[in-house]
């Protein structure tokens, strides 16, 4: 079960505010929602509450972290840094005392087993993610972009070791880089963590002047992002690698760019095809006719049969949403026959000419006689 240390120190439900019992899409939901307040390109100098809301999401929205963080809260609530009894002959463990615990039982550094505790060395940094829009062409055609993201970055100063330019950090004397001590009590083997190196098993003796030694640094940096064509609303594009910087020179975690597409004046969408309604009279209808149509590209001529009903629909085939590997979407063009609200002399004279000579009973299969 992995877990850290911040996990007990923080409520993540709290912080989205939830409750305890929400589903995943409810998690989801809050958390797009505080994102967008408190953004930093939308809202200078809420970075920290942008970080918090992130990290929290981070693991609530991911269903096996969700898990172990709400078993790692449990334990921790009733039986460890509690004063009570948890461990064997009334030895009491402290989550203060063993950091990022790694596996949870086997991070207990050998309680029952004698095994040595792990350094903590390097660590992979937090996903992070963040929210772009896009217009509905750029979201159909694809688009190389930047968003930038705000947060932890790896300090370009030492390169993330946290040592100063020309130094190295150096392995640590106190636990001889392991990152823990052991303490021997009779059958049991109790394990806290270093408090030279702070789990880390190296120990930077020239800290760097730009990050104090921490190897990473707070900024909003630009990360360019390619924007597969076909891509749809509340789609999340990951990007490898460019999330949050990674601890002790740890690989960096992985940045989720959660895509929303705008609307088009005329044309909406439906998976790969593009839907498009086209008004024509009703002499074209009738008597059919050869309309022109937009596409995304050049126009196109389509034919209208004659005797079109209002609502029928048209495939232009190849029209539609670029395929990747395989063939595209289709344009679906659906005929509304527009009825004039108004007439002239003449006109309605033409309509009541029709309406004498016709013998069409479109309702009769409801089994009523009359007009």
């Amino acid at each position: 079960m992995v877990a850290q240390r911040e996990w007990l120190e923080k409520d993540y439900y709290q912080i989205l505010g939830i409750p305890l019992s929400v589903t995943d899409k409810e998690i989801t939901r809050a958390y797009r929602k505080l994102a967008k307040q408190y953004h930093p390109d939308a809202n200078p100098g809420s970075e920290d509450r942008f970080k918090e809301i992130t990290a929290a999401y981070d693991v609530l929205g991911d269903a096996g972290k969700r898990k172990e963080y709400d078993e790692v809260r449990r334990l921790g609530a009733v039986g460890f840094g509690q004063g009570g009894a948890g461990g064997p002959g009334g030895a009491t463990f402290r989550i203060d005392d063993l950091g990022d615990l790694g596996d949870l039982f086997g991070g207990l550094g050998g309680v029952f087993g004698g095994r040595r505790g792990r350094a903590s060395g390097p660590r992979r940094g937090s996903d992070v993610e963040t929210e772009l829009h896009l217009s509905f062409q750029d979201a159909v055609r694809g688009v190389t972009t930047s968003v930038h993201v705000a947060g932890e970055a790896r300090c370009e100063t030492c390169g993330g070791l946290g040592a100063a330019p020309g130094t190295s950090p150096v392995t640590c004397t106190t636990c001889h880089g392991t990152g823990a001590l052991e303490d021997n009590q009779g059958l049991f083997s109790l394990s806290r963590i270093c408090p030279t190196c702070a789990g880390r098993g190296t120990v930077v003796e020239k800290p760097c002047a730009t990050c104090r030694g921490s190897g990473v640094i707070r900024r909003t940096r630009e990360v360019k992002v390619r924007i597969p064509a076909g891509v749809e609303d509340g789609q999340r594009i990951r990007v490898k690698g460019r999330g949050a910087p990674g601890r002790a020179n740890g690989p960096a975690g992985d940045l989720y760019v959660v895509a929303h597409v705008g609307t088009h004046p005329f044309f909406g969408r439906r998976g790969k095809n593009l839907t498009l309604n086209v008004p024509v009279t009703f002499a074209e209808a009738v008597l059919g006719t050869t309309i022109t149509v937009p596409t995304l590209d050049d126009p196109v001529t389509l034919r209208v049969p004659p005797g079109t009903a209002s609502g029928q629909t048209f495939r232009v085939k190849g029209r539609g949403v670029p395929g990747t590997g395989r063939r595209g979407g289709d344009l679906l063009v659906t005929v509304e026959v527009a009825v004039p609200k108004k007439l002239n002399q003449a006109q309605r004279a033409a309509v009541e000419s029709l309406a004498r000579v016709s013998d069409e009973a479109p309702r009769e299969h409801l089994g009523v006689t009359g007009r």
